[in-house]
């Protein structure tokens, strides 16, 4: 049993490795950031803002995610809305551990700021120009594979290393060499600023150990390990998760390989009924003033803006604002299902534009 390639109906090698089950990013691309996400980075303020980058990077992954997850009904569409969730889940907690790891080493998370918020269809922060551009777009599989994975992809050295630009997993690893080899001396914040409650599991960073713990927690839910496709958890990594959402099937041990594994195990059926014809990459001006359209958008991105502001507050002295977050974050839920209800007339349902408002 050959695991399948990326391109149905065709086959996989089967020397492959596991790690390269697919070509790169699907469509030949795989994310790269520019090295200028690390300018400095061997100096503490360098590495202090390599880290807001982090932060920022990782939450501009949720937009895309969540509006393709919100688009989706949960009750045609059960196996996928339940591979995506734990992964919008975690990407929460990948947000809340680079603002520890920042926090802890004397810096400051800006997040309730126009400059945070990414604009869409365009790219990831730090994005090299020629790379992948991401869209706020209903689910449907050419996304997931062609998007999502590629921003998943694990690293590939023999692959890159003549590439322009930084995977992630370079950029997490220049600035987890940066704190080991720094050590003890620039852990000096305020224990007080860490925020573990509110989120999905979310640890403190108080030291190198810790914050090491932490990046290879965020490297590896995305990609998994040199030796599997699972983190160190045994959670499936976020690459294979969406693999499988786009294969259609489990991935399993292969009981023949090579390759070590398959997607050969039970059905992940999709079933295009099952979402919403939302538009793709909504603007305001898109919404006639005083439509309903457009004063559900305006809601939703008030509610954006104030979530935006009480995660700023809680990473910066006011940890019980993370509670008030949380609340936010219902609440955008809600926003986006009545606003992706509304028909726009032309076949078409609105969507959330996530744009910040100054207040």
């Amino acid at each position: 049993m050959e695991a399948e390639s990326v391109k149905r109906g065709t086959q996989d090698s089967p020397n492959r490795p596991m790690s390269r089950l697919y070509p790169k990013g699907l469509n030949g691309r795989m994310i790269r950031l520019q090295r200028q996400t690390l300018a400095d980075v061997e100096t503490l303020p360098g590495l202090q803002q390599a880290l807001q980058n982090a932060i920022q990077l990782e939450h501009a992954t949720l937009p895309t995610y969540l509006y393709a997850f919100w688009s989706l009904d949960g009750d045609k569409n059960p196996e996928i809305s339940g591979l995506i969730h734990p992964i919008v889940r975690q990407e929460m907690s990948h947000f809340g551990l680079a603002g520890n790891i920042l926090n802890a080493i004397g810096g400051h998370p800006l997040i309730n700021d126009p400059s945070f918020v990414p604009s869409y269809p365009g790219p990831l922060p730090g994005g090299v120009e020629s790379g992948l551009i991401v869209p706020l777009a209903p689910f449907s599989i050419d996304l997931v594979g062609n998007v999502f994975m590629v921003i998943e992809e694990p690293e590939d050295p023999l692959a890159f290393a003549a590439a322009d630009g930084l995977t992630i997993g370079e950029f997490y690893a220049a600035i987890k060499e940066q704190i080991q080899q720094r050590g003890a001396s620039i852990f000096t914040g305020n224990p007080d600023l860490q925020v573990t409650s509110g989120f999905p599991p979310v640890t403190a960073v108080t030291d190198v150990d810790s914050a090491v713990a932490a990046i290879d927690t965020i490297v590896e839910q995305g990609e998994g390990t040199s030796q599997s496709p699972d983190a160190s958890s045994g959670d499936l990594a976020h690459y294979y998760r969406f693999g499988e959402v786009f294969h259609g099937k489990e991935l399993i041990p292969n009981p023949s390989p090579p390759p070590a594994f398959a997607y050969a195990g039970d059905p992940i059926p999709f079933d295009p009924t099952g979402v919403l014809p939302v538009v793709t990459n909504p603007t305001s001006s898109l919404y006639p003033q005083g439509s309903p359209a457009q004063q559900a958008n305006d809601a939703f991105n008030a509610t954006y803006t104030t979530l935006l502001g009480d995660l700023h507050s809680a990473f910066n002295g006011t940890p019980d604002d993370l509670n008030a977050a949380v609340g936010d974050m219902f609440t955008l839920q809600d926003q986006a299902a009545a606003l992706m209800a509304i028909e726009l007339g032309d076949g078409t349902n609105a969507g959330p534009t996530f744009e910040f408002r100054e207040t």
